[in-house]
């Protein structure tokens, strides 16, 4: 949850990314061209020290990094918002996306830039971040959607994903960025190779 300051969420939004310029110690006259962007997502970009902490880390407790801040994104928009903010500010910053960070050397980490927390986005679809297709071909997910979920919802239309990984309390997301190997990958190929469409959120 996004913390609440007594100061104008612009300011705010102008604090996060000084300090982020901040950390090669170059100091740039902010610029107004980039403040639309921004404007945005100021609410939801989150300095609490709780989701700070909690980004700085994985599941395999071996690497540490602090990011700045942490985005709680209501859609993919918000994500555009703050990667095209990055592409086009004198100083572009890390961003990392994050599900439930089962990652085991920080993939999912962004030391000094932002973190994505890409389970606030579930929240905000209502529902409506899984969609089976009338003949069960294909399922319409969301990358911050859980594999269990994915499952309970297509064997309502007596179908179900071809491969899954074992332990299947992890994002659709994450496992995809790293192939999606399972114990069905030697007959159906990884996860990542039964995927018919892919958005990716480039911010340009």
């Amino acid at each position: 949850m996004a913390v609440s300051f007594p100061i104008p969420s612009y300011f705010t939004a102008i604090f996060i990314i000084s300090r982020l310029m901040s950390i090669i110690g170059i100091s740039k006259h902010w610029n107004n061209k980039l403040r639309p962007p921004l404007d945005n997502i100021t609410d939801k970009l989150s300095l609490d020290p709780s989701a700070i902490e909690s980004a700085s880390q994985d599941f395999g407790h071996i690497v540490k990094s602090i990011p700045k801040a942490v985005l709680q994104p209501s859609s993919i928009v918000d994500i555009a918002s703050l990667i095209n903010f990055s592409y086009n500010s004198s100083i572009p910053f890390t961003i990392a996306a994050k599900g439930h960070g089962h990652s085991v050397r920080g993939q999912a980490m962004a030391s000094d830039g932002v973190v994505v927390n890409m389970t606030s986005m579930k929240k905000h679809r209502n529902g409506t971040g899984i969609w089976v297709s009338n003949d069960g071909v294909y399922a319409d997910v969301g990358g911050e959607q859980l594999w269990i979920d994915v499952l309970n919802a297509t064997l309502k239309h007596g179908v179900a994903p071809v491969s899954w990984t074992d332990y299947l309390y992890l994002t659709v997301g994450g496992t995809l960025s790293n192939g999606g190997i399972s114990g069905q990958s030697f007959r159906y190929g990884p996860q990542i190779s039964n995927v018919y469409e892919m958005d990716v959120i480039t911010g340009k």
